[in-house]
């Protein structure tokens, strides 16, 4: 076993334990996940501890992801993040880099999990999506999957009780972005994401759905089934 082998089973292995004290799992659809091939998979963005959690649940699936890059700043994060192959975005710019490693980490059959809302919430309720996934799933036609995920915004009032947290998980259907033969101008990338949004806020309990519950009855015009 090579070195990185060996640094990336220690951390699992401090996740699971670690994290069993913190959490119950209520619900946990990521069995769902197909075990090979390429796949974007899209959370909603909570607080920062659901990264290492989904993560660990991922496992034995090769999973990266997008983080800001001012995480490597944190001597910590820098080493953890790169164990883990993350990639860094520059936020607010259209960072071509960040999307070639992207492809790159779906081209070699990895979960690639970006999350469209760009930051975190803290109360759980859905926000705004930015249109960043859109290219990636349209250059690479990798397949996606909604995972929605709710109650660990509970955490830190949890701990301060020394309460568990109860987290939920949920997982939607893989599918594919379709412009249906339209330029994909701005425009059409917002309305592609928006759809994706509904996709997830669908698996959400009502409280959650957030800027997308008045949407939740659209009709999806760019998602397509295999």
């Amino acid at each position: 076993m090579n070195f990185e082998r060996f640094q990336r089973k220690f951390v699992n292995a401090v996740l699971r334990f670690g994290l069993r004290p913190l959490v119950r799992i209520k619900i946990n659809e990521l069995d769902h996940v197909p075990q090979q091939g390429p796949l974007l998979i899209y959370p909603n963005h909570i607080i920062a501890f659901e990264v290492p959690l989904i993560y660990h649940l991922l496992q034995p699936r090769l999973v990266s992801a997008m983080a800001k890059a001012e995480s490597w700043d944190n001597r910590f994060y820098a080493w953890l993040f790169d164990l883990w192959k993350i990639v860094p975005v520059k936020r607010g710019q259209a960072d071509t880099t960040a999307i070639r490693h992207s492809l790159q980490m779906l081209d070699e059959g990895y979960v690639f999990t970006i999350s469209p809302e760009g930051t975190r919430s803290h109360d759980g309720k859905l926000i705004k999506a930015h249109p960043g996934i859109v290219p990636i799933a349209l250059k690479s036609g990798a397949p996606l999957m909604p995972i929605a995920h709710w109650g660990i915004e509970k955490l830190p009032q949890n701990l301060k009780k020394l309460r568990r947290t109860n987290f939920h998980i949920r997982t939607g259907k893989a599918f594919y972005l379709d412009p249906r033969g339209e330029r994909v101008t701005k425009e059409v990338r917002q309305e592609m994401v928006d759809e994706m949004m509904i996709l997830l806020a669908r698996l959400l309990p009502e409280e959650y759905r957030g800027y997308y519950t008045d949407k939740i009855g659209k009709e999806l015009k760019y998602i397509r089934y295999q």
